[in-house]
């Protein structure tokens, strides 16, 4: 990508000062590509969205503004403290553009802030947690059912299943050969499956943020304490099970997700023991009794569902998440399946600490 182009059109298209404009990579995501634009008016930060992954921008960005509205109400009444990422409309008064058949967008540059990848302490893991909870918390009165579902059946650990039976038989790059034992494991696990679609019925639908990463909160650079809650893209209906696991797959290992150390990815009791009081502390008023119970699902569905894709994607010739090299995916699989094992090995104590938050 020739950047400093790109920086310019982009900067004409929102009204910034395109002769000193400039752009450079910004975060770790794997499905868009975030770039930081500075320009002699201040700094942006600009998304090429992946519209392989997301067919409807247009929808991912409809979703991010109505709860950008919503969450700017809480703030006038004192039930939202955190900064929230806003969209900025072009010249033309429209939040994206199309460069070169590519869909570009623009959201305000949160400064003071900082976001970590490994959870480095339970004060930082509480903290993070906290802000899930209270993004959570502000959008328990938002209608679930107004948001668009920008990638289906996102959390539906069935079809994940599927989809990596699918890959099986197909075998695009040649690699189930060598992967037999983790297919062995995953197929061990299926119980997880019907006992997650028992819950699906009885569970109340919420706005989910669908990707809890401790890098998708940031920190304040002054003090520490919770910026703002990022990266909206997934946000649809779901479970809050599934933001609860997301985060206990992102913040209990020391290892990051692709970490090949895998004796130490297991899960810090210290750090699930502050996401848990951090998470539910703020939902307290809203969450129901069964809700609750239903974490201890989500903390075991999340790591081997992220640990099946990343799996299928390997068999498949890794077409959906960024890669560094060719084994990066099988790598990412066996990091998530090897922090499931440790999270169903201390499931007496975990689950404990989450019936009696």
């Amino acid at each position: 990508m020739n950047t400093e182009r790109y920086a310019k059109i982009i900067a004409q298209q929102f009204g910034f000062d395109h002769h000193t404009a400039k752009m450079k990579p910004i975060g770790n995501g794997h499905i868009n590509t975030t770039m930081l634009l500075q320009h002699s008016g201040g700094a942006v930060v600009v998304q090429k969205l992946n519209t392989q992954v997301f067919a409807q921008p247009q929808e991912l960005i409809a979703n991010a503004r109505k709860i950008e509205q919503h969450l700017k109400g809480k703030q006038v009444t004192g039930e939202y403290n955190l900064e929230i990422i806003e969209h900025l409309p072009t010249l033309e008064q429209r939040y994206s553009v199309e460069i070169e058949g590519q869909c570009w967008r623009a959201l305000a540059f949160i400064s003071e802030s900082r976001s970590e990848d490994v959870v480095l302490c339970a004060a930082q893991a509480k903290i993070a947690a906290g802000a899930f909870g209270q993004f959570a918390a502000a959008l328990q009165d938002f209608d679930a059912t107004l948001l668009y579902p920008v990638i289906k059946n996102f959390h539906n650990l069935s079809m994940r299943m599927q989809m990596l039976d699918k890959a099986v038989r197909e075998d695009k790059a040649g690699r189930v050969a060598s992967v037999a034992e983790q297919l062995a494991f995953c197929n061990e696990q299926m119980h997880l499956v019907d006992e997650l679609a028992a819950l699906e019925q009885v569970l109340p639908l919420r706005v989910c943020h669908n990707d809890t990463k401790i890098n998708n909160m940031l920190f304040s650079t002054k003090d520490n304490s919770a910026k703002a809650v990022i990266d909206l893209d997934t946000c649809m209906p779901g479970l809050w099970l599934f933001d609860f696991g997301d985060m206990v797959r992102t913040f209990c290992s020391p290892e990051t997700e692709d970490s090949t150390n895998l004796d130490n990815v297991v899960v810090r009791e210290d750090i699930f023991a502050a996401l848990v009081q951090g998470y539910i502390e703020p939902l307290k008023e809203h969450i129901t009794a069964q809700e609750k119970a239903s974490f201890w699902l989500g903390a075991q569905v999340m790591p081997f569902m992220i640990g099946v894709r990343f799996l299928t994607d390997y068999l498949d010739g890794d077409n959906y998440f960024s890669i560094k090299h060719p084994n990066h995916n099988l790598e990412r699989a066996n990091n998530q399946f090897a922090l499931y094992r440790d999270v169903v090995a201390q499931q007496h104590t975990l689950k404990a600490l989450i019936l009696q938050a």
